[in-house]
């Protein structure tokens, strides 16, 4: 009855969980921000980027 002792596998069945976790929360992402990476979209990312900066540093 050794083999209930053994917990070798527990370490990789850990490291295959966090990385199927770490796949689904990047596909998520970019199945949100798609928009983006079309290129026919209207969107571009760098004048939005522009458009806080400059919302940020005028005075209110």
């Amino acid at each position: 009855m050794s083999f209930l002792k053994d917990e070798g596998g527990q370490g990789a069945a850990e490291y295959i969980l966090l990385f199927g976790g770490v796949i689904v929360i990047a596909i998520a992402a970019l199945l949100i921000y798609r928009a983006y990476f079309t290129s026919n979209s209207g969107l571009v990312a760098s004048s939005d980027v522009n458009t806080v900066r400059n919302s940020m540093n005028t005075p209110q």
